[in-house]
């Protein structure tokens, strides 16, 4: 019997039941449920005894990642924004405990460049360090017209998406190693902006060019920090039925023909943190089930 599957039909398709959830949503009232690895996700030792910080991580890709890193060897902190996700942030935790690797909640408004240090720190303090820096919390809302989207609102998406890396990036520096990794979560926005997202397209794009200079800065400095980026296309994450139009037809238009679940997503974030990659930097890589990203 064959290892392989086929991508069409790995998981669920839309139409998925009719939804709608107040933002930021939350895991359990997704239908279907998520798939972040639980079961499927096998390490293998590439991430041993690392120590990880990865924003937005309480849910969604987050949390995926954190499983991930957790099966390849890594503590981690797990940072989220909302009471509402303090359910989500804790089963995280679990799941990274249950790995035998530590796991340390930290919730606050990345929006404010003290918090941003105080994670950092907090990674220094209880972890002892910081070898991986993942960047994925992100705002985003649905708006048909540019007279709905206030000013307001495009300032904390900005601000959420992509003045936070700037400042986790710039804390975290000093205190990372040569062979550490800052992994940025860019979007197929970056390439194909969907049109009812303007202020969340134009900080994926901006992402993806901070990522590629950032890249240059730390090799041009000889501090051996690699910086790349993910770009994933449609995502099965409860920002969807909180934020998307008409959420049980999301992942529809993919040329896999559905949103990926975020255990499709996780593996691209082990890779670009391992040895395996030792040699890529300022890089994108597009998990975008089809979608060409050139």
């Amino acid at each position: 019997m064959t290892l392989f599957k086929n991508p069409h039909t790995k998981y669920p398709t839309p139409p998925f039941p009719k939804q709608e959830q107040e933002v930021p949503g939350t895991e359990s009232k997704m239908k279907p449920q998520a798939d972040h690895g639980e079961e499927s996700f096998r390490g293998s030792g590439r991430l041993k005894d690392a120590k990880a910080l990865i924003t937005g991580a309480d849910s969604g890709i987050g949390r995926a990642i954190a499983i991930a890193y957790a099966r390849e060897g890594a503590d981690v902190v797990i940072n989220y924004g909302y009471d509402i996700e303090d359910g989500d942030a804790a089963e995280t935790a679990r799941l990274v405990e249950k790995e035998g690797r530590r796991a340390l909640l930290s919730k606050g408004d990345l929006r404010k460049e003290n918090y941003c240090q105080e994670l950092i720190d907090l990674c220094v303090r209880e972890l002892g360090g910081i070898d991986i820096l993942v960047n994925n919390a992100a705002y985003q809302m649905a708006h048909k017209t540019l007279e709905e989207l206030t000013a307001e609102e495009w300032d904390r998406t900005f601000e959420t998406n992509i003045r936070s890396m700037f400042y986790l990036c710039k804390a975290a520096v000093p205190f990372m190693k040569p062979g550490s990794s800052i992994i940025n979560t860019a979007s197929v926005n970056s390439y194909h902006p969907n049109a009812v997202l303007l202020d969340y397209a134009a900080t994926k794009g901006a992402i993806q060019n901070f990522t590629a200079n950032l890249a240059q800065m730390l090799l041009e400095q000889d501090k051996g920090i690699r910086v790349n980026a993910v770009a994933p296309g449609p995502v099965w994450t409860p920002l969807i039925p909180s934020t998307m139009p008409e959420p049980e037809n999301f992942g529809k238009d993919s040329p896999i023909k559905r949103p990926a679940q975020p255990a499709e997503i996780a593996p691209a974030y082990v890779f670009l943190a391992s040895e395996d990659s030792s040699y890529i930097a300022g890089a994108t890589i597009a998990v975008t089930g089809g979608k060409i990203a050139i």
